[in-house]
């Protein structure tokens, strides 16, 4: 926890990490997606400015949360946690062309149990493209081979998997107080993202620990749906 992490705002972390957890038990819950814009109701000012550490501990506890209300990313997420590897709400936001990796993460909730190392809380002045201010978390994917999982929706209204193999690496990232990560895939940086984009994906995926492309791909004939893999 860095130093210039205020009391106040780890009492609003706090109290609404525990709620949080009431709203789970309460209800149930195996996944949740949130998303809040807009202002003028200060309790939900509060809740959402102050919701990243309670989602990253509920993301190690089994229970994936996924903001920007992305309901098919949450279930992807719930896959990966379900193979016992994670599945943490990740997105591309740039590409190293000298390394040739993609630099992918994201704002908000992280997967604590697969952060290489301790995971950093920080406090952020502005939460990135939204309203609200507080505590975040600031990690990086364990190093090592990895897999991304997104749950498509079609456009005649199907459901199916895609999925890539690669690599998290270390690498200089962005100290953003976000999850952000280098990933190196097999066909290269350019190739990995229009081969990944050419399914018509939200940008938003799922990531976990180790290469299990093959567990992905037997879930699907269960459930009898398409599996593309890419890379």
């Amino acid at each position: 926890m860095q130093a210039d992490c205020s009391e106040l705002e780890l009492e609003r972390a706090a109290r609404t990490s525990v709620a949080l957890d009431h709203l789970v038990e309460l209800h149930d819950l195996g996944s949740m997606a949130y998303y809040h814009m807009g202002t003028g109701r200060v309790e939900n000012e509060d809740a959402l400015s102050s919701i990243i550490l309670g989602n990253s501990l509920l993301n190690a506890r089994g229970v994936p949360v996924a903001g920007e209300y992305e309901v098919k990313n949450a279930q992807a997420m719930k896959i990966m946690d379900s193979f016992g590897v994670g599945g943490s709400f990740t997105e591309y936001y740039a590409m190293d062309w000298r390394d040739d990796v993609v630099l992918m993460g994201h704002d908000g909730p992280g997967h604590l149990a697969i952060a290489e190392g301790k995971t950093k809380v920080r406090p952020l002045g502005v939460y990135q493209g939204k309203v609200g201010r507080g505590l975040s978390v600031e990690m990086s994917v364990k190093h090592g081979p990895v897999t991304l999982l997104s749950v498509i929706e079609t456009g005649d209204g199907r459901l199916k998997f895609l999925l890539v193999e690669g690599q998290s690496e270390p690498g200089p990232v962005l100290e953003i107080g976000n999850t952000n990560s280098r990933y190196r895939f097999p066909c290269g940086a350019r190739r990995f993202v229009n081969d990944w984009n050419s399914h018509g994906p939200a940008h938003h995926c799922a990531v976990g620990l180790g290469h299990v492309g093959h567990k992905i791909e037997k879930l699907g004939k269960l459930l009898g749906l398409e599996t593309v893999r890419v890379g």
